[in-house]
């Protein structure tokens, strides 16, 4: 149980305030950015190391940037990844002229939205790297290594990153070590209690009274096993055994971790530590500066993993290097006079267009369709809020039970962004799509954002060959091709297809009931397909999960309907029923439009 919080919604944003204003010696918050940056960063021709994911993770991972550590990092809400926008914005916040090199979990959020970052940042000349954390060996068998997710050894992939940039190496340089750091890195955890939500009287899952969740992750994820309580001595074997099964030929010389997740004592893990040094002796394996505490946690979480990197020279060099963070300090005392005041440098973020003010520039009258559209974002927004508890619910079965509250935020703050838009049904779709990616954070903000990026673009592309005299016709057609676009972008940017369970198996039959219906109206065809969708939503339940975090328990989620294809069925249900009070009489042609509530 979290007990020191106000609101959960605002547990982030106070979080990070506290920890930078008790910590200004090492580091700042990045304004409007959700993200911190080192008092020591940018440098001039020096690459800057950025981390990030979601909170409940500390000293995970605000807690470790700082001189000699990581230059920023970007925090989202809890076990839910920064939006794109968030990334963007550190990254030129971080810029030094010489590079980026972006590190973090392998999970499908944190993919999305990184990497929509970097595509970005890129595109503005910044060279960015991505470097994947995947080292939690019970997450994906050794043949589908890339598959893996990251969990506690990412502790060890950002140090050394950072002691390499800090040093002064090429991009390229620093890119290829926290390659080779990754793939010498392999980790396992067990849980011994769930964590629990600020604001929550439940945890995310439960162990039962003398059993071991053996194999979890560090969202809440159930593992993979449940024994009886064994001690310590042997629970030592159980936890290093997989570990051991990754050892390089030749190997002999590992750094350790035995990282706390939140609710076991330090005094505990001491205990455990003493049977695997002697198990890990027993096996030849000589230990280098190892670390007990907590470093990755989660939450409140009883549990622990064991993290095993493989040195050569140079990584131990660089792990060895000193470092000056809130969560973690080691070596020689840097120089004090890093601790100073650095202002933000003028172009990257003091003049960088914020959602705020893309919401704010309107030009002109409000279209009746846009007037409309902003009614179907509220409706939507109303429909999600009702049914948060269930979709959360939905979402611990295989997942962190997050998508409730990622999906109120999102689908919230697009309906304001959309009600202050436009003057076209386009232009409110794209603010509403920033909002929402913003907002949400995580897959679920990407992938929405994305479909409603594409649903804009198409209404506005639909609006210019129509002679740019302003807002197109919204007949059956042009919609269809609207959301034929969204479903397109989903798809690219998910990487899911029909039948992976996920909120494309209700988007496709949807996009294909509206485009077969064989209805004259948009309201008609919206509501035929929106029941097409719901049914399909439903039908998820007969299958197991094969994309994202879910995908680790594919079978386990068998029975259970996925909770983002519920939760945009019944945000297309709601999205119908305001179109059925919008929809007008036909226009020219016999093609029917879109009016605003007041008949206009």
């Amino acid at each position: 149980m979290t007990h020191v919080f106000n609101a959960e919604r605002g547990f982030k944003d106070e979080y990070l305030e506290g920890l930078t204003t008790a910590y200004a010696r090492y580091l700042r918050p990045i304004p409007d950015a959700s993200g911190v940056m080192s008092v020591a960063a940018p440098t001039n021709g020096r690459v800057s190391v950025i981390i990030g994911g979601g909170s409940g993770h500390y000293p995970a991972f605000a807690g470790l940037v700082g001189p000699g550590l990581c230059d920023g990092a970007i925090v989202g809400d809890i076990f839910t990844s920064p939006s794109s926008e968030q990334a963007y914005r550190c990254i030129r916040a971080l810029d030094g002229g010489a590079g980026i090199l972006l590190s973090f979990g392998n999970y499908s959020g944190d993919v999305m939205n990184f990497g929509l970052a970097a595509e970005r940042a890129r595109a503005a000349g910044i060279d960015v790297r991505i470097v994947l954390v995947t080292d939690d060996v019970a997450s994906a068998p050794r043949e589908r290594a890339s598959d893996r997710r990251g969990i506690a050894g990412g502790f060890f992939v950002f140090r050394a990153a950072a002691a390499a940039a800090h040093e002064g190496r090429a991009i390229g340089d620093v890119e290829d070590l926290a390659r080779r750091v990754n793939g010498a890195t392999f980790s396992f955890g067990v849980a011994f209690g769930g964590c629990t939500f600020p604001g929550r009287s439940e945890p995310l899952f439960t162990v039962d009274p003398g059993r071991i969740e053996l194999g979890l992750g560090i969202h809440g994820e159930p593992g993979i096993a449940t024994v009886d309580w064994m001690p310590a001595d042997e629970l030592a074997g159980v936890i290093a055994k997989p570990i051991l099964l990754e050892r390089p030929t030749g190997a002999t010389r590992a750094q350790v971790l035995l990282n706390g997740l939140g609710d076991t004592k330090y005094e505990e893990l001491f205990v455990l530590y003493r049977a695997i040094s002697r198990r890990l002796a027993s096996e030849g394996i000589e230990i280098v500066n190892p670390e007990v505490g907590e470093l990755v946690t989660s939450l409140d979480m009883a549990g622990c993993s064991l993290t095993m990197c493989w040195l050569d020279a140079d990584i131990e060099q660089l792990l060895a290097a000193p470092a000056s963070a809130p969560g973690f300090r080691t070596g020689r005392n840097l120089d004090p006079s890093l601790d100073r005041e650095i202002p933000l440098r003028s172009g990257p973020v003091g003049t960088e267009t914020s959602v705020a003010r893309e919401r704010a520039a309107v030009s002109g009258p409000a279209t009746p369709a846009a007037r409309a559209t902003v009614a179907a974002l509220a409706s939507m927004a109303q429909a999600v809020a009702a049914i948060e508890d269930e979709l959360g619910r939905l979402d611990s079965v295989a997942g962190d039970g997050d998508h409730g509250a990622g999906m109120v935020r999102g689908s919230s703050a697009a309906a304001a962004a959309g009600s202050v838009a436009g003057p076209s049904a386009a232009e409110v779709l794209n603010a509403a799509a920033l909002a929402f990616s913003d907002a949400a954070g995580g897959a679920s903000g990407a992938l929405w954002g994305a479909g409603l990026l594409a649903m804009g673009g198409a209404l506005g592309r639909a609006s210019g060959s129509a002679g740019g005299r302003g807002e197109p016709v919204l007949d059956v057609a042009t919609v269809h091709g609207a959301l034929v676009a969204a479903l397109d972008a989903v798809i690219r940017l998910g990487g899911a297809v029909p039948g992976d369970k996920t909120m494309v198996d209700a988007l496709a039959p949807f996009v294909e009931a509206f485009g077969g219906s064989g209805e004259a109206s948009v309201a008609g065809a919206w509501s035929a397909a929106a029941e097409a969708a719901a049914r399909a939503a439903e039908a998820t339940a007969d299958l197991g999960a094969r994309k994202g975090r879910a995908a680790v328990h594919g079978e386990r989620s068998k029975g259970t309907p996925d909770a983002g294809a519920v939760s945009l069925a019944a945000a297309l249900a709601a999205v119908g029923e305001a179109i059925s009070v919008t929809c007008g009489p036909a226009v020219p042609h016999g093609s029917p439009r879109i009016r605003s509530p007041d008949g206009s």
